[in-house]
């Protein structure tokens, strides 16, 4: 919590317009810092498969908790003079808690979930262990931009990055043995023929799926183009 004298002299605000991302006025890293946070949630993929579904349904789970855990602790933000914050508790943190979860889930899934299917062990390991690093690494940005920007105390962020772990182990394992086994049965309802949702559950490497899949389908519209 911060003391007095942090509260006696509020700082001058400045905002993002387009997101109401907020940062001291006169603070060039500061204002680096916000414009790299709003990057980063503007990554929002396209979903069609039910694996992506789950996880973005363990997201919002993950938000819920982060909810009620801050409605429970009421512990005060910093003294930051922030006026775009929807609430006034800051534990644990709700940021912190997102992008941890995020990390920790797509670790699982890079190495426990998709499998090796091509001879390049060693490029698809080594792509993956650079990705897994770039993960942490924005992980770790996310979490001291909070503090840095002064929406978040050092330990509402360590606890929020804590809680945002243990949902991401948690919610990968609940996907995998009990989601998982549903998903042909789901897949096959009109409702999800009819918005193209799939069920990939049962292929090794999706990412090789893929592109392999689009590679072949773009030779074969080209020789096709050639032939007309």
């Amino acid at each position: 919590m911060a003391s007095e004298e942090q509260c006696s002299a509020p700082l001058r605000w400045r905002s993002i317009s387009l997101t109401h991302v907020e940062y001291p006025a006169g603070y060039r890293i500061k204002s680096q810092t916000a414009y790299y946070l709003v990057l980063i949630t503007l990554f929002i993929p396209c979903v069609r498969s039910l694996s992506q579904i789950s996880f973005f349904g363990g997201l919002i789970m993950n938000e819920g908790l982060n909810w009620l855990l801050k409605h429970i602790l009421q512990e005060p933000r910093p003294c930051g003079g922030h006026t775009s914050v929807t609430t006034e508790y800051g534990m644990p943190s709700s940021h912190s808690q997102f992008i941890w979860f995020f990390v920790v889930y797509f670790f699982l899934f890079l190495y426990l979930r998709m499998h090796q299917t091509n001879n390049a062990r060693c490029v698809e390991l080594l792509w993956r262990h650079i990705l897994s690093i770039t993960l942490l690494a924005v992980a770790l940005f996310v979490s001291y931009s909070r503090v840095y920007l002064l929406y978040h105390t050092w330990s509402q962020v360590i606890y929020g990055g804590v809680a945002g772990m243990v949902m991401g182990v948690v919610w990968f394992f609940i996907t995998q043995e009990v989601l998982t086994p549903l998903f042909p049965k789901i897949a096959a309802w009109p409702i999800s023929e009819f918005f193209l949702v799939r069920d990939t559950s049962l292929i090794p490497n999706i990412l090789w799926f893929e592109y392999t899949v689009t590679r072949s389908e773009t030779i074969n519209e080209k020789i096709n183009f050639k032939i007309q």
